[in-house]
């Protein structure tokens, strides 16, 4: 078997992980945030100043942001489920650290500073989970696109042939998902208020870059000989040419229908696919072609999956502009913010409630097919992760009470609700939302600034290290190496770019 045809089954006929390790997953981004702030906080209670050192902030935020999820997706994935507990329980003792030097200064009791903290104001047109989410979902899909390749990534992680839940399956949809909450309809852009149709213009033009790119991958892809997963999206799709397509359906049916009835057509969307899929051919069609044996004859035959999927995807986009919409609602305090998470969480659990259901009456989870149990299963774990990060910067916010002066960089300022407003022009040309005041000092804003070109930067890199090196037959010692190599290293050109102000958005 060749090295091209070998890899390619490396990466074949997998079947998912459980919906509980996903979950136990999906907590350690937050708590490796919670712990780079609570670190931040403990260095300027005990030095009386903020860690400035470009260099040992980029270090700080390398080890304690990526560097833990590298470890747990590799030689750390068999205690998964103990990872959140030992991380958490760090942030507490740091916690208790903070909290223990400072209480002789604090006069007032802690049920006061709890209700002070309620009453904390926030800026409510700055959202740090946004930002933070959309940093990480990029993150963690570099990591896994390489990390995939190499034996110590369990397979169980990696996307599903048909049917099942892995880590890179909800990485897709997350990366939707993400996308969505920034979209020019959500960020009420200021050509948005012209007539609905002459915005569509735009739109055609600011999705060119994906279709450059997806153009791109399909020719060196072809060129190379590299060895692709044909049944993840067909013989000529890609997953740029799945988030251009999606984008511009998405700004069609936002000129069509307003963005406070998204989530009405994200559900008539999903349920009629879905309807479709149990009532004709089309499922069969999907999983094993025209002819019944997995022909890739004609294109619509070669490129089914990728095709099919859109409907899905795009439900799950409208899912998210919903999202994104609700999230526009002042907010100025964290006693607002707080029955916002609560409300989230019940939407969660009622999300989680319709998937069990979906998966029992309808189909299991299929990114494949991108069919209804899918679209609700990336949409209520994005939800949950959304929500801890929030969680995470209230939690934040609370320590930052108790050291006065003490600033945590994409985390809320106390205080200073009006700090982001006069930037709102400025930020309108990064991709995310406004970032806080330290941004220069945080590993997350510069990557926020590029975030398609470190997307862009993983893909070409994971495909020059698949070149040079048998990933199949690596060691674990060799595959840690190269993948904080690989990390490290695109990290450090964003942060170069970032340092030298350079934002390459020019669509």
């Amino acid at each position: 078997m060749s090295q091209k045809h070998l890899k390619e089954a490396f990466i074949s006929n997998l079947n998912g992980t459980s919906l509980l390790e996903i979950s136990a997953g999906l907590a350690l981004a937050p708590l490796c945030l919670l712990c780079r702030g609570l670190l931040l906080i403990l260095y300027y209670l005990h030095y009386g100043k903020h860690l400035h050192s470009r260099k040992y902030s980029l270090l700080l935020d390398f080890l304690v942001l990526v560097s833990p999820l590298l470890f747990c997706c590799t030689v750390l994935s068999q205690i998964i489920f103990f990872m959140p507990a030992i991380i958490a329980t760090f942030c507490a003792g740091i916690f208790c650290v903070i909290y223990s030097q400072k209480k002789h200064e604090i006069q007032v009791p802690f049920r006061q500073i709890v209700k002070d903290f309620q009453k904390t104001p926030l800026d409510p047109e700055y959202i740090p989970a946004i930002t933070v989410f959309r940093v990480y979902v990029n993150v963690l899909t570099s990591i896994s696109i390489l990390a995939v390749d190499f034996p110590q990534y369990p397979r169980r992680y990696a996307k599903a042939e048909t049917y099942g839940t892995g880590v890179m399956d909800l990485g897709v949809g997350a990366f939707i998902f993400g996308n969505a909450l920034v979209c020019p309809e959500v960020r009420n852009k200021s050509y948005i208020r012209q007539p609905k149709f002459s915005s569509l213009a735009k739109q055609v033009f600011s999705i060119w870059p994906l279709i450059f790119l997806g153009i791109g991958r399909l020719l060196s892809v072809k060129s190379l000989e590299y060895h692709e997963h044909t049944s993840e999206y067909g013989v000529h799709w890609n997953f740029f040419f799945t988030l251009a397509f999606v984008r511009l359906a998405a700004s069609l049916l936002l000129a069509i229908f307003p963005k406070t009835k998204s989530w009405i057509i994200a559900i008539n969307l999903a349920v009629l696919y879905q309807l479709i899929l149990n009532t004709t051919s089309l499922k069969m069609f999907i999983l094993h072609g025209s002819n019944g044996r997995d022909t890739r004859v004609g294109f619509l035959n070669a490129n089914r999956e990728g095709l099919l999927s859109l409907f899905g995807y795009l439900a799950i986009y409208m899912a998210s502009v919903q999202v994104g919409h609700s999230l526009l609602k002042c907010r100025p305090s964290v006693r607002s913010w707080t029955e916002a998470v609560c409300f989230s969480l019940l939407i969660i659990c009622l999300l989680f409630m319709f998937l069990c259901v979906s998966q029992a009456y309808a189909d299991p989870v299929s990114r494949r097919m991108a069919n209804l149990s899918y679209c609700i299963w990336v949409v209520a774990h994005c939800l949950t992760l959304f929500v801890c990060f929030v969680v995470t910067d209230l939690t934040l916010v609370f320590t930052k009470l108790l050291v006065k002066g003490a600033s945590v960089p994409c985390c809320w300022d106390i205080g200073n609700t009006h700090h982001h407003t006069s930037r709102r022009h400025e930020m309108e040309a990064v991709p995310g939302w406004r970032e806080g005041k330290l941004s220069h000092t945080c590993l997350i804003s510069v990557i926020n600034k590029n975030q398609l070109l470190f997307f862009l930067l993983a893909n070409v890199m994971t495909g020059a290290i698949n070149i040079l090196v048998d990933t199949v037959c690596s060691k674990a010692a060799f595959t840690l190496c190269i993948l904080h190599f690989y990390m490290f290293f695109i990290c450090l050109i964003m942060h170069v770019l970032h340092t030298k102000n350079i934002v390459l958005k020019f669509w």
